[in-house]
């Protein structure tokens, strides 16, 4: 019987990440990229897979566990085809990480540095009579009742041994603003709201019910916070970009044997980071009562996935050219639609780019992605007739909406960001200056 050891791939930078669900027993069946455990550091969930079909013989680790790169997950005999195939060089791809990298289930944002008001879930739990002491929860379990104003030992955990999930959290939450929130505050405070109604959809019709997806029900508690928490105002405009659509068009042709696509996106992250130089408060970010101006420009782009957005960062693009940029994107794009992505790939954004021109739609207000102070949002590029001055033209037109943090950036610098921005998309020759 030829037994394998399987072992943490490469996790990045991240040492002792807590184990959070062994999700195989000894006499499993397992196929190939089937996962294993998840793991969950401060900033990413991140299932294991497997390198190759088998049948799991021991488990070298429990719920809890912390491990790094390298950490013995279980023992298991590969079975069938794989029996033949698994040699010494498989098995060392298995332990380096060259085969099975762990895949991320979802990333949180880091958590902006804002002055310390209580927000209405943290009011509320001051006043739950709920159990207090030890709890068990790993760090971005904190990290996120933290952020949402959550005393974390008021939370029942739910989990194995009474662990504290994101689930637990999020519904601990909900049950304050639905239960405690309904009845009027005293001295005018809080947020005085009716309670979410309670609905039998089956009196009216058949349903199917479905559990959201993990990045789901994790990117959507921070969009929450982010929405409730930053001052959003979103200033809309439009580029002229006929100029520039005839010049993607031509290097497409030109460099069609290279394998690269230019899109759209690779030029207006170009034109954005010339903005972030010009007006720096948009490449900042609050800390306490500090503003931090950030020497270095990495830009987040929002990809679509199956299992929901995630926010891929394209690192010091101010030192990229537009092929790298785009093969960049190209790269990274698949990575987050297989699911693969490295955290520190979804890290360290100073600004995001939500775009929605392959879909439709004219003007939408993006949610600022703490702990950034902005984001730009893209919609689908139109036909228009534009009066140069003697007749009307057809021209093809971008829209542009941008959302910004009214406790840092004011109407008049967003409104000449976003025109500035325009002008550039307009004349890309001005990129260069």
């Amino acid at each position: 019987m030829h037994v394998t050891e399987i072992k943490v791939p490469d996790i990045g930078d991240y040492k002792g990440v807590p184990v959070i669900e062994v999700l195989v027993a000894p006499g499993d069946v397992v196929r190939e990229e089937q996962s294993l455990v998840t793991l969950e550091s401060d900033k990413a969930t991140m299932d294991v897979p497997s390198p190759f079909g088998g049948v799991v013989r021991e488990i070298k680790l429990r719920v809890g566990d912390a491990v790094s790169e390298g950490s013995v997950i279980l023992l298991m005999e590969p079975h069938g085809a794989a029996a033949e195939v698994v040699t010494s060089e498989a098995a060392s791809r298995a332990n380096t990480g060259l085969h099975g990298r762990p895949q991320i289930v979802n990333e949180l944002p880091e958590p902006a540095g804002r002055p310390s008001t209580p927000g209405p879930a943290a009011v509320i739990a001051e006043k739950d009579a709920g159990p207090s002491g030890s709890s068990h929860a790993s760090p971005s379990v904190r990290k996120l009742a933290r952020d949402l104003g959550v005393d974390v030992a008021r939370v029942t955990g739910t989990g194995p041994k009474g662990r504290i999930t994101q689930d637990d959290v999020t519904a601990f939450v909900k049950g304050v603003m639905t239960d405690q929130l309904a009845a009027p505050a005293a001295g005018g405070s809080g947020l005085n709201l009716l309670p979410w109604p309670k609905v039998d959809f089956t009196k009216f019709g058949p349903i199917d019910t479905q559990p959201l997806s993990r990045i789901k029900k994790i990117s959507g508690a921070n969009l929450h916070r982010n929405w409730v928490m930053i001052p959003h105002v979103t200033n809309n405009d439009e580029a002229d970009i006929t100029d520039l659509e005839a010049l993607r068009v031509q290097l497409n042709k030109e460099n069609e044997k290279s394998g690269v696509k230019f899109t759209m996106l690779a030029f207006v992250i170009k034109a954005v980071i010339s903005a972030l130089k010009k007006f720096p408060t948009f490449n900042a970010s609050l800390d306490g009562d500090n503003l931090v101006f950030k020497q270095y420009y990495h830009i987040g782009f929002a990809a679509d996935t199956p299992n929901g957005l995630v926010v891929p960062v394209i690192r010091d693009s101010d030192k990229k050219g537009l092929v790298d940029i785009a093969r960049e994107m190209a790269e990274l794009s698949k990575l987050a639609r297989e699911g693969k992505l490295k955290p520190d790939q979804m890290q360290g954004g100073c600004f995001s780019i939500s775009s929605l021109g392959g879909i439709g739609g004219t003007h939408f207000t993006p949610i600022i992605n703490a702990p950034e102070v902005a984001i730009l949002g893209l919609s689908k590029s139109a036909m228009k007739p534009v009066w140069d001055g003697k007749q009307f033209v057809p021209r093809l037109i971008l829209p542009l909406s941008l959302s910004w943090d009214h406790r840092v950036i004011d109407g008049a610098e967003a409104g000449r960001f976003n025109a500035y921005l325009a002008t550039i998309l307009t004349d890309y020759r001005r990129v260069s200056l």
